[in-house]
């Protein structure tokens, strides 16, 4: 039996943001994004089931730098006990990390609105290719997605679904780019 102190014996937890816009990102009354939505909601629900849960700061949001936010992951223990929750250009920035790094293998992993940015506002910071057997090295992939979402919301999650294979798929109704305060069915997604 594994030492329960050793890390991968217990799982843990990694939610990673979106981009949000540079007025908002400086805006002192607006949360950081870590801290934003449903982020902070979903960590306290794992951490009160002994599941460590983080939310890195990524350096920048408004502006995602790629080695920059690798770095930020990067300074978490990562394995296949880890959970991901990961939201819109959070999404995206976990699929490259993932599709970059094929002999990472982790838990399950929820992208909620991913982004790829089809249009090109985050320039060079999804300049890579989507493995399409990333599912396989995941306890299980889920795609969370709202029908009336933003269009590169829409065009993103169709190049998922045609790409990745083995994916789970979970289609919403009304909840636009999943700016909610609770998320039950998040959290139900990674731990039930």
């Amino acid at each position: 039996m594994p030492d329960p102190t050793e890390f991968g014996a217990k799982p843990n937890a990694l939610i990673l943001h979106g981009k949000p816009g540079e007025a908002e990102f400086y805006d002192a009354t607006v949360p950081s994004p870590s801290n934003h939505h449903w982020l902070p909601w979903l960590a306290k629900q794992l951490i009160v089931r002994d599941i460590p849960a983080h939310t890195p700061e990524m350096p920048l949001a408004f502006a995602p730098d790629y080695p920059a936010w690798r770095r930020e992951l990067e300074r978490y223990d990562v394995g296949t006990r880890t959970l991901f929750a990961a939201h819109s250009c959070g999404a995206g920035f976990l699929l490259r990390w993932l599709s970059e790094n094929p002999g990472v293998s982790v838990g399950r992993v929820v992208l909620v609105a991913p982004w790829l940015d089809p249009t090109g506002r985050a320039p060079g910071f999804f300049d890579f290719t989507l493995d399409p057997h990333v599912a396989a090295r995941t306890a299980g992939l889920t795609v969370f997605h709202s029908a009336d979402d933003f269009d590169d919301i829409q065009v993103t999650v169709r190049r998922i679904r045609d790409t990745v294979r083995d994916l789970r798929y979970r289609e919403f109704q009304g909840y636009g780019h999943f700016g909610r305060l609770t998320f039950p069915e998040l959290l139900g997604a990674l731990v039930d």
